[in-house]
């Protein structure tokens, strides 16, 4: 579906294209402009401390890596015609590129000694350090909603897009996919790009 969009050897002009291309949202223009500011860290983050993608460009990259993986999982038969999901591509763009904008200026460059082969040698790392601690996807809404009027069903997408693996109130996290399908769309597609893409 995105063919020539997707580009790994540009980030960075992957991820404005895939905004450019489809995100008219009123506000949008500003975010992207406090994303590429002097206050965020965006394009530069990791995903991770030392999981996912725990190196420079990994947030970035994995924004990318879901999307794509959300794309897929909707253009199945069965979501679109048994479940019915069909969001708008504005809408997919939206929750699946900025689910994690609460990772930005969370990872501090650092170093830790580990031992290899027998011999400690020293290893860079990332130290997370939170100044805004609101929660994981509910501060990520917390962020977007100073940018853009996020949908119910794309607030509550992000909200939960850690499903069962973050510390939610299980039977909130149940609620939550059954009301809103885009939740369990994108929490499907965070897992597949986090233990599955981009562990290849």
């Amino acid at each position: 579906m995105q063919g020539a969009l997707i580009d790994r050897t540009d980030l960075a002009g992957t991820f404005d294209r895939l905004i450019e291309t489809h995100v008219k949202r009123e506000g949008i223009a500003e975010l992207m402009s406090y994303l590429k500011g002097p206050k965020s860290d965006f394009y530069t983050a990791p995903a991770s401390t030392r999981f996912h993608l725990s190196s420079k460009g990994g947030l970035l990259e994995h924004s990318i890596n879901v999307f794509e993986c959300l794309v897929d999982y909707l253009e199945r038969n069965r979501v679109k015609q048994e479940y019915k999901l069909n969001p708008s591509m504005e809408s997919v763009a939206i929750v699946a590129l900025f689910h994690d904008v609460c990772k930005i200026n969370v990872y501090q460059p650092s170093k830790r000694n580990v031992k290899k082969d027998g011999a400690w040698v020293v290893e860079d790392t990332w130290d997370f350090r939170d100044d805004l601690p609101y929660g994981h996807g509910e501060k990520s809404v917390y962020i977007l909603s100073g940018f853009l009027k996020l949908t119910r069903e794309e607030a509550f997408a992000i909200r939960y897009h850690m499903g069962f693996s973050g510390n939610e109130e299980k039977s909130n996290v149940s609620s939550a996919f059954e009301k809103f399908p885009l939740a369990l769309a994108l929490s499907v597609a965070d897992m597949e790009a986090s233990f599955l893409f981009e562990s290849r």
